[in-house]
């Protein structure tokens, strides 16, 4: 088993099958080494997207909801590079995210509802897993849906990289 794939197992991540696109598009394109990861819905392991997982943000909306949606992004993210390179071990880098949230007129815990997504790859990658982001409210998503979440990967050849054995040990705390 592969290390990521045990971790996602450790922190109770099963992978689904990658969801199919519903318009003109590819789920993911790779261009050399870079994997560019179409934009994930909160779909959960159903396949569906739970009802507390759709609407607007507020003022008054829950960070950890949002958070728990930007999360099942992320895992549907995971599912994407799985299909495309197999080993999640060829990830030699997460190189960026991009996090779009369903808002009504403000929702000022962007950042922090975009750490599910982060968050889980930092879990899952180590320090490969840490990555440039965004995070914006727009005023709608497909299907009504929380948030959206795009990414782009850095896969290597699937030999082991001194970059990446490196970046699999623990990091020190300034």
């Amino acid at each position: 088993m592969s290390l990521v794939a045990r971790r996602l197992e450790e922190l109770g991540v099963k992978l689904s099958h990658q969801a199919a696109p519903v318009a003109n598009y590819v789920g993911f394109t790779r261009v050399g080494a870079l994997l560019f990861i179409s934009g994930q819905l909160p779909f959960g392991p159903d396949g569906h997207i739970s009802p507390t997982h759709v609407g607007k943000l507020g003022p008054h909306s829950s960070i950890e909801l949002a958070s728990e949606a930007a999360r099942l992004c992320a895992i549907n993210l995971l599912a994407q590079v799985q299909a495309a390179v197999g080993d999640l071990d060829r990830v030699v880098q997460v190189v960026r995210l991009g996090g779009s949230f369903n808002v009504e007129t403000s929702f000022d815990d962007l950042s922090q509802a975009m750490n599910g997504a982060s968050d889980l790859m930092a879990a899952a990658f180590g320090e490969r897993g840490r990555h440039a982001r965004t995070a914006v409210g727009v005023a709608h998503l497909p299907l009504n849906a929380l948030a959206e979440i795009e990414a782009r990967f850095e896969i290597g050849d699937g030999r082991k990289h001194a970059r990446g054995r490196a970046a699999d040990r623990p990091s020190r705390s300034a």
